[in-house]
């Protein structure tokens, strides 16, 4: 049974009342995918009634009256991807289409969900409380370099009006906030729990609350100005996001209104997550979208599971880190095949697992044991600009799941189509059996892994490992299929106008490409996301961990010639890779590139 999402399948329950409101700017799809679900389904099993509201009119508050007012609260979030991210194309221009949405049709969510929802929901009770999470939220929790407004904004806490803000995964959070207003706490007086951020007239309460040691941030009106305090900031909240290692911030906005942000909760531990992705799912879209044509994102993940969480990748353009933090967790075994047994039961399931993943798919716990007695390091990353040596890697964990996974009667094909991280495969000194493995059973004729780039320059700002390691992975990839007798093809995810991308740094990729054959399929131009060090970079021109000057593509005509030059071999890319190519002094390389161009 779905969580209702209207009065009459609200009364058809029993209930008159319900406790929460969860508001989102998906279409409701019942799968621990969508943190929608997994919210209400948390809620619902500590006895909370919990009705969902997805994509409301958001042009008016009489929506958010469809359930009456609930007794404890709107939840309230903008969807699996920002909105804004979702509503615009990098080049600022308005998508078509919407996976999130029936049929994919665009138009409804609003931009700025989170703000949108949160008023309309004020606008319909004045005295409920309202939460904001979800990723949106998350990455705006402080004040935030807006991509589309160009402009730094405030923490999306003022301007919702929200009284808590949940970030990070919120599962611990939400129990410990629905706990306390049941027993009738104000939710403005609820500034205890981690991993949220609350409204503040003065520094008291994180003075008195036993931590002694917060960090006042520069104020909102410094990071507004001045990029060099913008980036500083970031540099300190980018350095506590662990749980074991993290302090309390705290940004003023003007000499009564402070925005505080409590240290993150800790990750789930793999018997937490697999109780959490065991919860009562349907694992559909809500009936409701039948006749609309369904949910086209959840047709892409149906068949797929979620083996972790969180990344100690730590790629600068991705918001993961921030998100879900550095410590990698992971379901059990017994809990995956339990699910896609699950799977196998349903009618329309083809025998093919799409993916078994996460973040990045083969992690499977915390990069090193320090990680559990002292959090992550703060000066120093797991994998950049090698792979630490106190990591041990280790894919035997990760190989028994997937051969447990494909012995599942009815199950023909297992696939990874989530990220691997080949630096780190490549450290593990089993990793030739993986990969055999890998190129046997795992893919589908291409796999396609992310070296984003391959000057040396760039991967530095990106910090991602140098082109000498693609190509032992890329070596080694084909003398696998090789000895397995399959044409199987490896192709590479870019992304061009990175911060500290100059033309030079592209022409240089286009050079790659062609000596050694690679013929890219998605091309990414950098997007200046909320929360990510890239994205600072690209404000400020400024490094925050080291404060040195960077260089950033801003102009349009830059950024589409190093574009082309990723797809040297389009004929409507020819004029743009001249141009380049002539301003960069590299005319003598056209022949070179051009030559047999269709």
């Amino acid at each position: 049974m779905f969580l209702p999402v209207t009065k009459e399948e609200m009364k058809e329950r029993g209930w008159q009342q319900a406790d929460f409101v969860l508001v989102t700017a998906d279409a409701y799809v019942d799968h621990h995918s969508f943190g929608t679900a997994i919210i209400g389904r948390l809620l619902e099993r500590y006895g909370y009634k919990v009705a969902v509201l997805p994509q409301p009119d958001y042009k008016s508050a009489e929506d958010f009256q469809r359930f009456g007012k609930p007794r404890l609260g709107f939840l309230i979030n903008g969807g699996v991807v920002d909105s804004m991210v979702n509503n615009y194309s990098v080049f600022k221009h308005k998508r078509k289409t919407d996976e999130y949405s029936p049929a994919g049709k665009a138009g409804k969510r609003p931009d700025r969900a989170v703000i949108v929802y949160a008023n309309r929901a004020r606008e319909a009770y004045k005295d409920v409380p309202i939460i904001i999470g979800g990723i949106e939220a998350s990455l705006r929790r402080l004040g935030h370099y807006d991509y589309w407004s160009d402009k730094v904004r405030r923490s999306v806490l003022l301007d919702s009006k929200a009284d808590l803000l949940i970030y990070g995964m919120g599962e611990r959070a939400i129990l410990e906030i629905a706990e306390a207003l049941e027993s009738g706490i104000d939710a403005r007086d609820i500034t205890w729990v981690r991993g949220t951020c609350y409204r503040a007239k003065d520094l008291s309460i994180a003075e008195t609350a036993g931590e002694s040691n917060f960090i006042l941030l520069p104020s909102f009106e410094e990071i507004s100005r001045d990029k060099t305090a913008y980036a500083k900031s970031f540099a300190i909240q980018f350095k506590n996001n662990d749980s074991l290692s993290a302090v309390t911030l705290a940004e003023k906005y003007t000499d009564t209104v402070y925005v505080v942000q409590n240290p993150p909760q800790p990750p789930l531990e793999r018997n937490e997550l697999d109780d959490v992705y065991a919860l009562p799912f349907e694992n559909e879209w809500h009936p409701m979208y039948d006749e609309m044509g369904g949910i086209p994102a959840f047709k892409e993940i149906k068949f797929s599971v979620v083996s972790s969480r969180g990344c100690f990748g730590g790629c600068s353009f991705c918001a993961l880190t921030y998100h879900q933090g550095r410590q990698v967790r992971s379901r059990s075994k017994e809990a995956i095949v339990a699910e896609v047994k699950k799977l196998t039961e349903k009618n329309d399931f083809k025998g093919y697992i799409h993916d078994v993943g996460g973040p990045t798919a083969n992690f499977r716990g915390p990069s090193c044991k320090k990680q559990l007695k002292s959090g992550v390091c703060t000066d120093k990353d797991c994998l950049y600009p090698a792979v630490c040596p106190n990591i041990r890697p280790d894919h035997s964990e990760y190989l028994d799941v997937l051969r447990a996974v494909s012995n599942v009667e009815g199950v023909k094909k297992v696939f990874i189509r989530s990220g691997i991280r080949y630096d780190y495969l490549l450290a593990d000194p089993k990793c030739d059996d993986f990969i055999d493995e890998l190129c046997r059973n795992h893919v589908s004729g291409t796999l396609k892994v992310a070296p984003e780039h391959i000057s040396d320059r760039v991967l530095y700002y990106m910090r991602k490992p140098s082109a000498k390691v693609f190509l032992e992975f890329d070596k080694k990839y084909k003398e696998a299929n090789r000895r397995l007798g399959k044409k199987q093809y490896l192709i590479p995810y870019l992304i061009s106008s990175h911060p500290g991308s100059t033309l030079k740094d592209a022409v240089e990729l286009a050079v790659f490409l062609k000596k050694y054959g690679f013929v890219p399929d998605q091309v990414q131009d950098f997007y200046p996301t909320p929360g990510t060090l890239s994205t600072c970079m690209y404000y400020t021109e400024l490094d925050p961990l080291t404060m040195k000057p960077v260089y950033v593509a801003k102009n349009m005509e830059e950024k589409r010639m190093q574009r082309a030059l990723i797809h040297y071999n389009k004929k409507e890319n020819r004029d743009l890779v001249m141009k380049a190519l002539k301003k960069t002094g590299n005319i003598d390389l056209a022949k070179y590139l051009l030559y047999n161009t269709k």
